[in-house]
């Protein structure tokens, strides 16, 4: 294996070796190396396959523009995906494989797909797997037959299924300046800043300070130009005023001047310390942000530009500075810009030979040209890279003539050997914080590329994240200067003047058939997709991002979309920022799930629990979520199946008595001398009428005449009632109403109070449920003289003051008891030890719906935001004499029309079970897909009916009482034979509840 460590230079400690394994092949590096500069010094140039074609892919940039080199961490069953290599730091034990390939990195069977080249276009899965059915495929389309192999090979990484054994934080900070980015334009800043006593946090996202002063050959005042970073970064994280958080991505600017960034605390340890996170995901509240986010290099696209062994110029020198790495022995460049220059005499200065420099500009300074004759390279002007040629790696390039005024290639090719081609097609400025802030990029004509918006908000942009690209002045608000650009010069520089400003070419299109060009390396897109878009009618950017991919990999684009819409642009015949872009989105670098998250993991929602839930647990509940609450789903004996156990205890209730604790509903005390009035207006049906003593179920409409809710109100006083919801909509019922009284009816005098937690409740219902409350209950009868239907009265159990309403949600001769919450299990206690003589069965949420189906009762499953009340059979509560909230649409034509989804109730004819969700079809045989005209909406078997029934939204309802369909749920392969009946099944004239 062949060591491309330079003898000298690199921010490494080379006394120390750090080991680690690609691959399963061991590896060694030095603690400040990268994976990517770890792995170049061993000499790999091979890093990952391409997306789509598999093709060879080595490194191409040096930082979080890398759309190549990505890999997956492995750490026993825990699999970290899509790293990448130039931000992974190395340490011991550190093991990582790469991606995208089978079986091995050097031999991938899935490279077959470089054959497919023209079946694999641009929106190939538009147009290639959306015919109709076909051959032996007659019950599906196309689509459905390749669409799991489509899905198999989509993506790159594998993501494991091991839990994530790492802790992470999150954090809140507040500051009056934010600097992002620790370059010399951030570090000036804020030392200013900081100078005026101004709290500052820097956040950068490299391991140490300096940004491009990191990668430069300069000599600042007589020192190295990292020693000058490091110190100015020293001084200032020593300051009580500044925070300086290295390792830290800043990857999203929202209203407010609130910026959000996650910080690598650990990744880089081999063991963290006990306690310490792996990660801590901060937002930070700034007064003032300042962007010295720098810029990236773009590259040219060329034919063969992602042959391993091209890369971007400044990556080469990264390499070479930073890291002390050769990314080649006979290095040649390839450039639009005098940049390029810059990175060469960087790297004759580290020891590595510059052979060659192809510039498509007819002429360049004379700067470049002492440059190129220092080096000893040779110059050629007014050229272009028109091919590569590899092995495993790069081996030589072809060079052409170039006209820059018709972009026209001519001339016999030249073949020159190399083994690294640094190229570099100018600079786009890093203004994607910027952009996402708000406002649109506006478009330099000197720099070619788009720089930051307008400032809307309270920051400012500099360094070269403004535009300023040459290796002397950089950029400094200094925090307190209104300009959102302003020069600040550093110390003397020892170095020829550079353009920064590149030449208006983008992509060398050759003659004739060649090697393909890339311009989105990691979703191999090519020049000709881009073409293909634009003859295909898709020539918006919106439209040629999403048709073509450009932009959407794990890279956003940070290298491809400059190049990719000057390509479109210059097909259309208009420029470039007449073309326009894309908006820059949040994540700025992908954020892992677990920094998002930080301590917020595993079942981190408020638990509620009623007043009996310890007494449910200990006597043998088995519990599921309603909404936040934890309600009993059923009382299950030893050796119950879940329908065995609700089936004996709703024939409990039909047969004897049951409880069931009822404390979840909504409760909200309503009083004022405006509260009946406030009433007739929230229901449809009128509660002004309503004697005190009684209650009334009402139902209350959105303003678009849809079904919002439903429940019971109680009138406890002239100017006091009792209001209950469903347990769902308690909070929205609340809100509802709390908007009207403040926003719509201002005048009423009434004033609202939640008291679901004040109250429990528990509900006795079944033939033998007045026989156990006359046992119990004190200081008041309860017969139907003194009880009748809907009545309330005020009594004690067990000395303790109980209110006790007589209604039915079963359907049975049925009341609710409630006591304060603080006495409910003892109230609960002593309502099963009165029943105790009568067989009194706990029954829970699953024998509650089995009885509400039976006797047809809706609940949120059927009010479910799309029906109103005459789908549900209760348009005999909407009011002729009164308006209220969306009487005034309940007469629209279209939920009146009389195809609409209506109520109404299924029996099993082949006693099998019906599936909720299931659609309803009248096809025998089930096929996909199937013309549906409604679904199911709750199901259940029925003790009292002896057979599995359901209740369902149907298309025109009641007239198809009688007829037979079929209930059909294809992913649960379940297709039954159903009776439609009314969606009262039991007990219709409620004989039973009102006996």
């Amino acid at each position: 294996m062949t060591s491309s460590r330079l003898l000298n230079g690199g921010q490494i400690e080379r006394a120390k070796s750090v080991g680690f394994t690609f691959d399963g092949r061991a590896y060694s590096g030095h603690p400040g190396d990268t994976l990517a500069s770890a792995l170049l010094a061993n000499g790999i140039t091979l890093f990952g396959r391409s997306f789509k074609y598999h093709r060879p892919r080595g490194l191409l940039a040096a930082g979080s523009d890398e759309p190549n080199a990505l890999v997956t961490i492995i750490s026993g069953d825990v699999r970290e995906p899509n790293v990448r290599a130039t931000e992974l730091e190395i340490f011991d034990g550190l093991a990582v494989q790469s991606q995208n390939r089978f079986p091995s990195l050097e031999h991938d069977l899935m490279a077959v797909n470089q054959l497919a080249g023209s079946l694999l276009s641009a929106g190939f899965y538009y147009k290639t797997f959306m015919g109709p059915a076909i051959g032996p495929l007659k019950s599906t389309r196309f689509w459905m037959f390749c669409e799991r192999f489509i899905r198999r090979a989509a993506g790159l990484g594998k993501a494991g299924i091991a839990a994530d054994p790492d802790r992470y934080e999150r954090m809140n900070a507040f500051c009056d300046v934010l600097v992002v980015g620790s370059g010399p334009a951030g570090l000036i800043a804020a030392e200013a800043a900081a100078a005026t006593g101004a709290r500052v946090i820097i956040a950068e996202e490299r391991p140490v300070a300096g940004g491009s002063l990191l990668a430069s050959g300069e000599i600042i005042d007589g020192r190295n130009p990292a020693v000058w970073a490091r110190e100015k970064a020293e001084a200032l994280a020593n300051l009580p005023n500044v925070r300086f958080l290295t390792r830290t991505s800043v990857w999203g600017y929202y209203d407010g001047n609130v910026l959000t960034a996650v910080q690598r605390v650990s990744d880089h340890k081999p063991n963290r310390t006990k306690g310490q996170p792996r990660q801590r995901h901060w937002v930070i509240r700034a007064g003032k942000t300042i962007l010295a986010t720098g810029a990236f290099e773009r590259p040219i696209v060329f034919p063969g530009n992602d042959c391993p062994g091209v890369m971007l110029a400044d990556a080469v020198r990264r390499f070479a500075v930073e890291y002390g790495v050769a990314a080649g022995k006979n290095v040649a460049f390839f450039t639009n810009n005098d940049s390029a220059y810059d990175a060469a005499r960087t790297l004759s200065l580290a020891g590595i030979a510059v052979t060659t420099i192809v510039d498509v500009r007819p002429d360049v300074s004379g700067a470049c040209r002492d440059i190129a004759n220092i080096l000893g390279a040779e110059l050629l002007l007014g050229s272009a890279v028109t091919g590569t040629h590899a092995g495993k790696s790069l081996s030589a390039i072809t060079v052409q003539h170039f006209n820059m005024t018709t972009g026209r290639i001519s001339g016999a090719p030249r073949e020159i050997k190399t083994d690294c081609l640094g190229v570099s097609g100018g600079w786009s400025p890093v203004i994607h914080l910027a952009s996402q802030a708000g406002g649109k990029p506006e478009w330099d004509e000197d720099l070619q590329a788009f720089l930051a918006p307008e400032p809307n908000q309270n920051w400012v942009v500099t360094g070269s994240a403004a535009g300023y690209m040459d290796t002397i002045s950089v950029l400094s608000d200094a925090a307190t200067k209104g300009s959102a650009r302003s020069r600040l010069v550093l110390p003397s520089v020892e170095a020829p003047m550079l353009d920064s400003s590149p030449a208006p070419v983008f992509e060398i299109e050759p003659a004739g058939k060649s090697q393909k060009a890339f311009v989105d390396f990691q979703h191999d897109v090519t020049a000709s997709d881009i073409r293909l878009a634009y003859r295909e009618g898709f020539h918006s950017v919106e439209h040629l991002k999403r048709y073509t991919t450009l932009g959407m990999a794990t890279d956003q684009g940070k290298t491809s979309n400059v190049p990719g819409l000057a390509i479109m642009a210059d097909i259309r015949g208009i420029s470039i920022p007449d073309a326009g872009t894309t908006r820059f989105r949040a994540p700025f670098t992908p954020v892992s799930m677990g920094a998002i998250a930080g301590e917020r993991y595993g079942d981190l929602r408020p638990h509620r629990l009623t007043p009996m839930h310890d007494w449910h647990i200990s006597n043998g509940a088995k519990t599921y979520e309603a909404g936040l609450w934890h309600r009993p789903m059923i009382y299950g004996s030893h050796g119950e199946t879940i329908e065995q156990a609700y089936t004996r205890e709703a024939r409990a209730v039909r047969e004897g008595v049951g409880i069931v604790d009822v404390s979840t509903l909504g409760k909200i005390d309503i009083q004022g001398p405006d509260a009946a009035e406030f009433l007739d207006r929230v229901y449809t049906n009128m509660f002004s009428t309503l004697p005190v003593g009684k209650a009334r179920y009402g139902l209350m409409l959105r303003e678009d005449g849809i079904v919002f809710d439903d429940g019971t109100t109680w009138r406890l006083g002239e100017t006091q009632f009792l209001m209950t919801t469903t347990t769902a909509n308690a909070g929205p019922v609340m809100q509802h109403l709390e908007y009207y009284l403040d926003c719509v009816w201002p005048e009423l005098r009434v004033h609202l109070t939640s008291v679901t937690d004040v109250w429990a409740g528990a509900a006795i219902s079944g033939p033998k449920s007045r026989s156990v409350l006359e046992t119990c209950v004190t200081g008041t009868k309860v017969d139907n003289t003194a009880l009748p239907f809907m009545g309330i009265v005020h009594g004690r159990i067990a000395d303790i003051p109980v209110m006790i309403c007589r209604l039915s949600f079963s359907g049975e001769l049925a009341y609710e008891v409630y006591s304060g919450a603080g006495h409910g299990t003892r109230i609960w206690e002593a309502l099963i030890a009165a029943g105790k003589q009568f067989d009194i069965v706990p029954y829970g949420l699953e024998a509650l719906g089995t009885l509400r189906i039976e006797k047809g009762h809706v609940t949120g499953a059927e009010i479910d935001g799309r029906t109103t009340a005459h789908d549900l059979h209760l348009g005999w509560m909407l009011s002729k004499k009164k308006t209220y909230i969306g009487s005034a649409m309940i007469n629209r034509p279209g939920l009146k029309d009389e195809h609409r989804l209506s109520l109404v109730g299924l029996i099993s004819l082949d006693n099998q079970s019906i599936n909720g969700g299931s659609h309803i079809v009248s096809d025998k045989t089930p096929r996909e897909p199937a013309d549906s005209f409604g679904h199911v909406t709750a199901a259940c078997y029925s003790p009292a009916l002896g057979k599995y029934i359901a209740l369902a939204l149907v298309k025109h309802g009641t007239s198809m009482i009688g007829k037979r369909a079929f209930a059909t749920d294809l992913l649960r392969d379940k297709h039954g034979a159903v009776e439609i009946v009314s969606h009262h099944m039991f007990d219709k004239d409620g004989s039973r509840m009102h006996g």
